[in-house]
């Protein structure tokens, strides 16, 4: 009786630590159905490797040189027939999960994880399955949980609403009543809030978000 050949898994592994690359290729290798055909030291080179290669998954850091893992994972994710990628990384900040959700990463797990879950992990991705961390999850689901409106608050939206009129810090100030550096202030604050640096990705997040409006 003949046995039926072992589906193999193609992997790409993307990661700028030679000695954790290596590590991860050997413990991957371990698996009868998971074959590393491809390698990459930072973002740009595993989007190469994806299209030298077509693997049916990359495992992806996510914090690399020359471009990063969420970026990477963009751009693999909006190629033709592009594999689904799996963040594995040290990082569980929220901008650091919301970016690589964002980005079309189908998991995200932190390198702490057991060899048997990241196995287990990498499976169920390459299915087309969503593997998300216990810990990952619960911070998602924590800040879906929030309701938009109580990331600014009125003041700070009233002055994203002026920003979004054209008017300069002097004529937002002029027209509610408060000095041009209170204004200053109130605009840094949305920008740590929204996870911004300039004033029109700012008006561009609080209309992603629901936060601004058109009239």
């Amino acid at each position: 009786m003949t046995t039926p050949a072992v589906t193999r898994i193609r992997l790409v592994v993307a990661d700028d630590h030679p000695v954790v690359r290596a590590g991860l290729v050997a413990l991957l290798s371990e698996e009868p159905d998971f074959e590393v055909v491809g390698q990459a030291a930072d973002g740009a080179a595993a989007i190469v490797a994806v299209t030298e290669h077509h693997p049916d998954l990359v495992l992806m850091d996510l914090r690399m040189p020359v471009l990063d893992g969420a970026a990477a994972a963009a751009a693999i994710t909006a190629l033709p027939d592009g594999p689904p990628v799996l963040i594995l990384t040290t990082y569980d900040t929220d901008a650091d999960i919301v970016r690589a959700v964002e980005a079309g990463a189908r998991g995200y797990l932190l390198k702490d994880a057991p060899p048997e879950v990241l196995s287990a992990a990498v499976r169920s991705a390459a299915r087309g399955e969503t593997v998300l961390a216990p810990a990952i999850a619960g911070r998602l689901a924590e800040r879906l949980r929030k309701p938009a409106a109580a990331d600014l608050t009125t003041r700070e939206l009233d002055v994203l609403r002026l920003v979004a009129e054209g008017l300069s810090n002097a004529e937002i100030g002029t027209r509610l009543f408060i000095g041009e550096a209170t204004v200053k202030t109130h605009l840094i604050r949305a920008f740590q809030k929204l996870e911004v640096a300039d004033r029109t990705a700012a008006v561009t997040e609080a209309y992603r978000r629901g936060l601004l409006t058109i009239e």
